[in-house]
Order: structure tokens, then sequence, then C-alpha cells
């Protein structure tokens, strides 16, 4: 379990053949193999580690499923450890499953703040609720704009100076992962 409190952006060394390879000194110096770490919103297990760098097995499912894939050398990375029992819960739960992938339709400066738009699949749109949680590469933010296929945050100059988000220009994929108490009370719902 996460909150979507970036601790760190790493930078990628090498992705391939179902690898992954990062640069992160701040995380890689209170971390073991076997322990979970959300890249870019994206739960991973820890199963090397070399001074700085941290290496990842990558799955078919996750390089389906997120934008893992797209990842090159140089590319930063949104980094958090697991939530420790006691910790505080600075964002909303996530989970670490990305649900989709969007691409970034508008990024746009207004005044020090920056505008984010993202299209989001129609399957996972019931999710999305004015006010409500979004998991955008890992980082937890507020929904301040929906439409049917898209949804709109608003960014303050500590998240982009923080997290990779301030990389981003329109077509980047990005991974989304929706609020698990709406995921939750439809299943719920639904039983009934």
């Amino acid at each position: 379990m996460f909150t979507g409190i970036i601790e760190e952006t790493g930078r990628v060394q090498a992705r391939q053949q179902g690898h992954l390879t990062l640069e992160a000194p701040l995380v890689a110096a209170d971390i073991a193999v076997g322990d979970s770490l959300a890249v870019d919103g994206c739960c991973l297990t820890l199963t090397g580690r070399e001074g700085g760098r941290l290496r990842f097995d990558l799955l078919g499912e996750t390089l389906d499923r997120t934008n893992l894939g797209d990842r090159q050398p140089g590319d930063r990375v949104n980094l958090e450890r697991a939530l420790a029992v006691g910790g505080r819960l600075g964002g909303h739960f996530v989970q670490g499953h990305v649900d989709a992938t969007g691409r970034v339709l508008e990024f746009s400066e207004r005044g020090a703040d920056r505008r984010l738009v993202v299209e989001m699949p129609r399957e996972q749109a019931r999710y999305a609720v004015m006010k409500g949680s979004i998991a955008i590469n890992g980082v937890s933010l507020t929904i301040a704009e929906l439409t049917a296929e898209s949804l709109g945050v608003w960014l303050i100059p500590h998240t982009l100076a923080g997290t990779n988000l301030g990389d981003f220009q329109p077509g980047t994929r990005v991974n989304l992962e929706f609020d698990l108490l709406a995921k939750h009370t439809e299943r719920l719902l639904a039983e009934r």
C-alpha cells in the first residue's frame, strides 16, 4: 500500500528483456531485496540492489498495462516506498495496481501553477469524480475537471519540482490508478 506522496525521482539506467534498472540513491539507502517500491505508480518487487542501483523484473502484464515499457535510459520515474504501519497518509490509498494508461492532452501554465488534462478510458471513467482522488504516475492528485473522456488536475510548483510530472508533453503516456474505494463500492453494490 502506498500514499501517492513521491519520495524521490529516480533515473532509468536500463530496460531490457523483462528487467528495469534504476539509479535511486535516496530510496536505495533504505530498501532491501524483496521490498515493494512504486515506480511511476506501479508496485514492483526489488530483485537486485547494488549501491544506488535498483533492479526489478517486469512481467508481460506489467508492460501491457503500464507505461514502463516506454521508459528509456535517462528518463525520470517517480518512486515511493510502501507505507509503514503508523506512517502518515498524506495522499490517498494507492495500491500500485495501475488500472490503465492515458495520454496527456494538455499541459499548460497558469501563473505558477500548471493545468494537466489527461484522457481516460471510458471503461474506467465511472471511477473518476470531481474532487476525488486519482494517482497519475503514482502521484496522489485531486480531480478538478471532468468530462466523459478526460480529467484535469492542477499542479503546484512543489509537485512539479519533486516528481516527473513536469516532464510531460502532449501525447505522453501516463499510468492511472483510480480510487480504490470507488472500485470496492461498485463491486459491493453490484452484488446486491
